[in-house]
């Protein structure tokens, strides 16, 4: 995942990146199709069809809407005016040092909350083979494996990040293919397809209010757009950025919005839970003894890079936050063998442990209560990164219209989490991070007003 900076400088006028880009907007669209998918779309969207039944293809929908509202102000403002610091340095400029703080402070959390979402998704998943095995035990292993890897160093991480998402693209692909042979009736199965019903009482399992639910689970599986808007920075034509993003959201939806309706149009939507992926139950009845293990091998292997890119993600951002007096300074240390920031990767390693005993204590529902509130933290960011672009950009027309548009589908999805009972505790899991960064602010102001960075910042206009 994300190994860029989020923290806006404090004394310090913010790091501007190189003008010089490398990539053409295609490749930039791959690579954000390849970072965007992972366990929230795997596993995640099962929950999701376990509250609305088909209709879930509609919140993919209306998701890749609002997502594309967040990547188009994110990529104008990052080709207008590149900087290390990002959506973090643009929210400080629109609204002071606090939101820019806030910002910071507020991805490390729901990046945290993603590592232990997805620790928990590959559990359940390694379960599909050891039923038996406890969940905390597979949480143990896989947050060993990843610290170790930190811990190591990987020089061509990036490579690696850019073969596993070959591998989960050619999952989804794999199963569409699958899928569509088996609607035809070529593959050998004594049940025969559910089809997908338009009639409202089966398309909305649970009615509107099901399906105001389910949007949380929808822009979760988009979450992850906000890096691909900072990578924004490496286009070689930086005016490519929007095409770019229009281009990768149609091809996602696409995909997403293609399997989802196979699978609910294989089997019925009562089959589908939260311990399997949604496509290896819309499977069970044929005969392909190979594909829940091949599958099921894919999404984990994509959910420990997503898992283990998220680990250098966190521990580089606090790195950067306490050296701009964000965070204690202790945080910042590095040893000298390969420049580990331990005191920094030690915190997240607590933040994991936390998620391996919270798994322990609350196997039933975990799950969904650290994926609604990681999807919930993430859209908070997106809300400010589009009410920053309001006052950065100066957008007029279609262009603020559709700005209003995404906020309204970020609130519905925020919102609607107070109405599925067994998510709701998500919601107040992420309001709990909120308050304790709204504390963290109040200590913070009496530092703000005597910095001198605070005095001097004024708003940049971009026309």
């Amino acid at each position: 995942m994300s190994k860029v900076s989020c923290s806006p400088g404090s004394n310090q006028k913010p790091k501007k990146a190189s003008d010089e880009g490398k990539l053409k907007w295609w490749q930039l669209s791959i690579v954000g199709v390849g970072c965007t998918i992972g366990t929230g779309y795997f596993l995640g969207s099962a929950i999701g069809i376990g509250i609305t039944g088909p209709s879930i293809v509609f919140s993919f929908l209306l998701a890749a809407l609002g997502t594309y509202t967040v990547f188009n102000v994110l990529a104008k403002m990052t080709a207008d005016d590149p900087q290390e610091g990002s959506f973090c340095y643009y929210a400080r400029i629109a609204y002071g040092k606090w939101a820019g703080f806030s910002c910071g402070w507020n991805y490390w959390c729901s990046n945290i909350l993603i590592m232990g979402s997805q620790l928990t998704a590959l559990s359940i998943l390694s379960r599909f083979w050891f039923p038996h095995v406890p969940l905390w035990v597979f949480a143990s292993i896989y947050a060993i494996l990843a610290i170790i890897v930190v811990l190591t160093g990987t020089s061509g991480f990036d490579r690696i990040e850019n073969l596993l998402a070959i591998i989960k693209f050619s999952a989804i692909i794999m199963f569409i293919i699958i899928a569509i042979v088996a609607l035809f009736g070529w593959i050998p199965s004594d049940a025969k397809p559910n089809g997908f019903s338009l009639a409202p009482k089966e398309l909305f399992h649970n009615g509107f209010r099901g399906f105001w639910a389910s949007l949380i689970y929808a822009f979760y599986a988009y979450g992850g757009i906000e890096v691909i808007g900072l990578m924004a920075m490496q286009l070689k034509d930086k005016s490519d950025a929007p095409k770019s993003g229009k281009v990768m959201l149609i091809g996602l939806a696409t995909v997403y919005v293609l399997s989802l309706i196979l699978a609910v149009s294989l089997v019925s939507v009562d089959l589908f839970h939260e311990k399997e992926s949604p496509f290896v139950t819309a499977l069970t009845n044929y005969n392909l003894s190979f594909f829940p293990h091949v599958f099921n091998a894919a999404i984990i292997i994509a959910g420990f890079s997503t898992m283990t890119a998220s680990l250098f993600g966190v521990t580089n951002l606090l790195v950067t936050l306490a050296k701009d007096g964000d965070a204690p300074k202790m945080f910042s240390k590095k040893l000298k063998f390969k420049n580990l920031p331990l005191p920094s990767l030690t915190l997240a390693a607590i933040g994991l442990l936390a998620s391996i005993i919270t798994a322990l204590l609350l196997p039933g529902k975990i799950y969904e209560y650290i994926t609604t509130a990681a999807g919930i933290l993430i859209l908070y960011n997106w809300f400010f990164i589009i009410i920053s672009s309001l006052r950065i950009l100066k957008s007029k027309g279609w262009g603020k219209i559709l700005a209003y548009i995404g906020i309204t589908l970020i609130f519905a999805a925020i919102t609607g989490t107070l109405l599925e009972k067994a998510i709701r505790p998500g919601f107040f899991v992420s309001i709990l991070f909120v308050s304790i960064i709204f504390i963290f602010c109040l200590f913070m102001r009496k530092k703000w007003k005597n910095s001198d960075d605070t005095k001097s910042s004024k708003p940049i206009k971009y026309y």
